[in-house]
């Protein structure tokens, strides 16, 4: 093992230690509120809990398989595993980009609720949300089928140039027909959810840059929950969105320079990872920055307690 794998692999490690911390966390914390505090719950909790899930999938199937790599783990990936593996981490990057955008779309319409072309969106919001999710499952489960057909494993886990193999998984020979409607269908879909993404997140700027022009012109220091509420929650989402665009451009720029590439590079190799891992992995602790999510927890575990020691429970 050279030292190059050594840094390389510490470094993904690090980054799948902090990526699943910050996304179980945050999943608890809204499984607890379904659960214990339902009453607490906002219909658009349910996307950021699937975000939080389709986060912790991506980085298990793109980043463990990397670690195992660099640290020499010879894992035999046959044609099954490697399929599944591909498969799966393919699927939840779609799903990553869909939920996303849905996130963008369904806050622009929640704080629209005021404007009249919107109001009637706003009061079939909850319902929509389930089956859009299903939606998403299915379009991107069916869209990476004619991939699986592609790949192969590698069996010998040998030593390239001056560090070990990582790509655990080879490209077979393939038609040129399914190859082209697979890019296609793939560009059509990143293009159509990344534009209602963007979209919407001007609009939320612009409804924000609107209220606070008017708000300037009140000399009162009392401002609503529930604005105060949404407006950092339309922050963190614009800030999501934000992460999401630089990853996303960043890791694809990358991608298509090494593909172009005539040889090999460990370093950008690494830095395709750490992007393409980027934004599930802070996706949690951006969220985070919206701390009515972990002052909500807090106080309903304190009444839970009061609740406890007022029965008498309590040693």
């Amino acid at each position: 093992m050279f030292p190059r794998d050594l840094i390389s692999g510490f470094f993904l490690l690090s980054e799948v230690f902090i990526g699943l911390m910050g996304n179980f966390l945050l999943f608890i914390l809204y499984m607890y509120i379904f659960l214990i505090q339902p009453r607490q719950k906002k219909p658009i909790d349910m996307i950021f809990t699937h975000l939080m899930l389709v986060n912790v999938l991506s980085i298990v199937f793109r980043l463990i398989p990397d670690v195992m790599a660099s640290f020499a783990v010879r894992l035999l990936f046959h044609d099954v595993v490697c399929k599944a593996v591909l498969y799966a981490y393919s699927v939840t990057r779609g799903l990553s980009i869909c939920t996303t955008s849905l996130l963008s779309v369904f806050q622009a319409i929640t704080i629209s609720s005021n404007h009249s072309k919107w109001a009637w969106l706003n009061s079939k919001l909850e319902s929509c949300i389930f089956p859009s999710l299903l939606i998403i499952w299915i379009i991107n489960t069916f869209l990476y089928l004619p991939m699986v057909e592609n790949v192969k494993g590698q069996i010998n886990f040998t030593v390239v140039v001056s560090r070990y193999s990582q790509i655990y998984c080879r490209s077979s020979q393939v038609r040129y027909h399914s190859t082209t409607s697979l890019v296609t269908a793939l560009m059509i879909r990143d293009i159509l959810f990344v534009f209602l993404m963007i979209w919407s997140s001007l609009y939320m700027v612009n409804l924000l840059f609107r209220h606070n022009r008017r708000t300037q012109h009140i000399h009162s220091f009392s401002i609503s929950l529930h604005t105060s509420s949404e407006k950092r929650a339309t922050h963190s989402i614009l800030l999501l969105v934000s992460f999401f665009v630089f990853f996303y451009c960043s890791n694809t720029f990358v991608s298509f320079y090494l593909f172009y590439r005539p040889k090999n590079s460990p370093v950008l190799d690494l830095i395709t990872r750490v992007l393409s891992s980027g934004y599930p992995t802070i996706c949690p602790y951006v969220m985070m920055n919206n701390r009515k999510i972990i002052s909500k927890f807090i106080s309903s575990l304190s009444n839970s307690e009061c609740i406890f020691s007022t029965r008498g429970c309590c040693v």
